[in-house]
């Protein structure tokens, strides 16, 4: 039996819920934290039961209150995103639960599932049991198809779980978060300044992209943690990844590396990025910035 935890985008089930499913290889229970979605994941085929769990905790994410609101109802092997959000609930849950936990799988054959490790430089297959918690990488599994009718039923967790906020430290961005994105293009010091991001953020605005960073930048320029790509970032598998003035320290190429298609633009040509660059560019963002724009416009 696979529990899948829905993840959710705004108020609406975000599409790697049904990569986890499909990944589930069916008869999966679908929970809907908050209910959000709870309809769409009865139509993904493969879905045996969606349960929506409802509850004052869900107002506001917080890790412990909804791994232990969502924990209650999951049962048998359970699957949740390789998010932030996902990697804490399933974190959260493992140690409640006294259960293993395997981060960030990239494939599953029965009890064995398969992992990066060190950087991305290897891969880890490990045996794991019945009950085992594993988030898995979006963008890695095949989604389901849509053609599902599962029953839906409630458990509202309002009287078991509370939690409440003290402060608000932040506004999240409207953009697109860099782990989810097909398509993303990231800035590294090369870029000069922060200001110049705005350049990035156009293209990202014509290719339907989310805008990542490397360490550096998030570091000496102050920009938001959130869209840091790297071992100490988040980890990426889009189909198309555009990294521009980033030379390609290992701790980035860990976050990165298993794009489908890497595009690399750095005026310097023995920058270890085109090591694993697919496509490669040897320029100034000035200089390709506004041809690509160019060339995207006439699309």
């Amino acid at each position: 039996m696979v529990t899948v935890i829905a993840e959710i985008s705004g108020n609406s089930l975000h599409p790697v819920t049904a990569q986890l499913v499909g990944a589930a290889g069916g008869n999966a229970t679908v929970l809907c934290p908050g209910g959000v979605g709870a309809s769409e994941a009865a139509a993904i085929a493969g879905v045996a039961k969606v349960i929506s769990v409802e509850g004052d905790c869900f107002s506001a994410f917080d890790g412990g209150s909804w791994a232990s609101a969502l924990g209650s109802v999951a049962e048998g092997r359970i699957f949740a995103a390789s998010t932030a959000t996902g990697r804490e609930i399933a974190a959260r849950m493992g140690a409640s639960k006294g259960g293993a936990v395997v981060q960030d799988v990239t494939s599953i054959d029965g009890n064995s599932v398969t992992r990066p490790i060190y950087s991305g430089k290897a891969m880890e297959t490990l045996t794991v049991a019945d009950d085992t918690i594993l988030t898995l990488r979006p963008n890695t599994f095949a989604a389901a198809a849509d053609g599902g009718s599962a029953e839906v039923s409630t458990v509202n967790q309002s009287a078991d779980v509370a939690t409440s906020v003290k402060e608000a430290i932040a506004k999240a961005s409207e953009r697109l978060d860099v782990a989810d994105a097909d398509i993303v293009i990231s800035g590294g010091r090369g870029m000069g300044s922060i200001d110049n991001f705005s350049h990035l953020e156009a293209i990202a605005d014509q290719l339907g992209a989310a805008v990542g960073a490397s360490r550096a930048v998030v570091d000496e320029w102050g920009m938001s943690h959130s869209i840091q790509v790297g071992q100490t970032g988040k980890t990426v598998n889009p189909s198309l990844y555009i990294a521009v003035g980033i030379s390609g320290a290992i701790q980035h190429l860990a976050g990165m590396r298993s794009s489908k298609y890497i595009v690399a633009i750095n005026k310097d040509a023995d920058a270890p990025i085109f090591g694993v660059a697919d496509y490669g560019i040897v320029a100034t963002w000035e200089d390709a910035l506004p041809a690509l724009a160019e060339a995207l416009s006439n699309l």
